[in-house]
């Protein structure tokens, strides 16, 4: 099978499963992340999160999804305190700050949706 080229710089196997979690590493002190899918529609990125590491309070004018690959995330909604852990999902409204911290290291899977 060939790779479907969707941007110059994303790509990921056509017509073949893709292990999400076993697609991205974790790395001492630090966040790393891979595009899978970036188009006008929206953006696939694999996150990991080492113990301790987070993202700061934030919006965006989309509606994103988090889904929970491995360990478990603290997330902030609104002011709210989410828990998720593997195998869960979360949807973070457009417009709404949010910010997470990993209490554990903990992989993920966002969903951004421009359209």
């Amino acid at each position: 099978m060939k790779d479907i080229d969707l941007e110059p710089r994303t790509s990921i196997p056509a017509s073949k499963p893709l292990d999400l979690a076993n697609s991205i590493e974790y790395s001492t002190d630090s966040v790393v992340s891979r595009t899978l899918i970036e188009n006008k529609a929206g953006t696939i990125t694999l996150f990991a999160f080492d113990a301790g590491q987070g993202l700061s309070e934030h919006s965006a004018p989309f509606d994103a999804v988090v889904e929970v690959l491995d360990g478990e995330v603290e997330l902030t909604i609104g002011g709210e305190k989410v828990h998720a852990a593997s195998g869960q999902m979360v949807v973070m409204p457009a417009n709404v700050p949010h910010a997470l911290q990993a209490r554990q290291r903990f992989k993920m899977l966002l969903t951004m949706l421009r359209a």
